[in-house]
């Protein structure tokens, strides 16, 4: 999850947004056996008959994050049942649009800010009130949503025609280094952990931060194998490569990568490497892929760190403060010469490709991040867009097979045998009492 930007991008974007979607579905087949001449409507058509019999699971969205920044968790102060697109500042979520993108299973993010490495920074009583909006939302919206616990319950959330609703902690800062906490949390509701966020912990290291703990710690092991004792599915989007071996080596049951894409199509740190998308296989996990910008395109990726170079040149030219309109002068200048790229649909598409390619279509899911983003990539602007990625797919070749186990059969498969894990530990095993400071010292 990263604040949202200026609604500039959306204005901009818009004008080339459906050209560029209609041609991607025009698009003839790429892999082979895929129905070239098929017209969007016959497209569309397959692809809601499938989201009718599967729900599409989403493993991400940060609408929560919204209701707190603007309206204090007010639940009067953003009105889901209305089209948010007239807003000043539009969301990417409504449940008109909803509905409209097929969506039948939602993992809401009940995220919040890490602000120092380590966090600790009264996090839980946060995470605990963003399950709080997430229960009040559902119980607000009852007609749409219902909380879902197991994949049973999506599975029958999703037949009565409702969006099944569950809940994600983006951050192990949100535990305050307690298993006690951990276990509170997955009974309010809480149903993956990603293990950090942007910054790294005593017990584990993240993608976008110095190591600090060689991956992960002697507690970070105990919290992954609490993790799996209770059935709380371990989220490794954010954190480092070396986490997320060491939890791939501990871990009892498949890890998911709640809104991750593959590195080898964008070289961003976020994203997962080969070397652990093979090893998916045998773990049997889920890379739920991201439509976050910098983490799909890698021309937006290399573009941002040609920016910062520029900003960091001119920085070292100019450090006196008085300086400063000079800097931003000098940035507008280099903008003006270096047109931003923006991703497209059709990039998503080639992340799902590489994860099928090298883990296998048994392991691949979707996890936006709307709402936690700025505007998505052009052709997915927001939840109602969803539909023309499975054409996309379609046009590619894949199977309506393939769809189902991509919309949303992967994860439930994923669910049930953390399940079944869960029961399996729990009759072998009582609730750890280690603490931090037990396991790796005094802090």
């Amino acid at each position: 999850m990263t604040p949202r930007t200026s609604t500039t991008w959306t204005a901009r974007l818009a004008a080339c947004a459906l050209a560029i979607a209609l041609a991607g579905c025009a698009s003839t087949d790429r892999a082979g056996g895929g129905p070239a001449s098929a017209t969007d409507d016959e497209l569309l058509a397959r692809v809601h008959a499938i989201l009718a019999d599967t729900p599409l699971i989403d493993g991400h969205n940060d609408i929560p994050w919204q209701y707190r920044q603007r309206a204090g968790n007010n639940l009067d102060g953003l009105d889901l049942a209305a089209d948010l697109t007239q807003l000043d500042n539009p969301t990417h979520t409504d449940i008109p649009r909803l509905r409209a993108g097929g969506v039948g299973g939602q993992f809401w993010s009940v995220y919040i800010p890490i602000r120092r490495p380590g966090g600790t920074d009264g996090d839980a009583r946060i995470v605990f009130e963003q399950i709080d909006l997430v229960h009040r939302m559902v119980e607000r919206y009852h007609d749409t949503f219902e909380i879902a616990y197991t994949a049973d319950d999506v599975e029958r959330i999703h037949r009565a025609g409702k969006i099944a609703s569950m809940m994600g902690m983006e951050g192990g800062h949100s535990i305050e280094n307690s298993l006690g906490v951990l276990r509170m949390l997955y009974e309010a509701g809480a149903r993956y952990m990603t293990l950090t966020h942007s910054l790294g912990l005593f017990w584990a290291d993240s993608a976008t931060d110095e190591p600090r703990a060689d991956g992960l710690s002697a507690f970070g092991v105990e919290v992954v194998r609490e993790m799996n004792r209770l059935g709380m599915l371990v989220d490794l989007s954010h954190v480092s490569s070396a986490t997320m071996h060491d939890a791939l080596d501990v871990a009892a049951a498949p890890v998911i990568f709640s809104h991750s894409s593959a590195f080898e199509v964008c070289r961003h740190p976020r994203n997962v490497p080969d070397d652990v998308l093979a090893r998916l296989r045998d773990n049997g996990g889920v890379v739920m892929v991201t439509f976050f910008p910098w983490y799909v395109s890698e021309e937006l990726r290399a573009w941002m760190e040609a920016e910062r170079a520029e900003r960091d040149r001119l920085g070292a030219a100019h450090p006196d403060p008085a300086e400063r309109q000079v800097i931003e002068d000098g940035l507008a200048a280099w903008r003006e010469a270096h047109t931003r790229p923006w991703p497209t649909l059709s990039q998503v598409a080639d992340h799902i490709d590489h994860v099928r390619q090298v883990a296998g279509i048994d392991h691949i899911g979707i996890g936006s991040d709307y709402d936690g983003m700025p505007p998505g990539p052009v052709g997915l602007e927001d939840v109602s867009k969803y539909p023309m990625l499975f054409v996309e797919l379609l046009r590619r070749g894949y199977s309506d097979d393939d769809l189902q186990k991509i919309a949303g059969r992967n994860v439930l498969r994923v669910m049930r045998q953390c399940e079944r894990v869960a029961a399996r530990l729990q009759q072998e095993r009582e609730a750890s009492s280690a603490t931090l400071e037990q396991l790796d010292g005094a802090r």
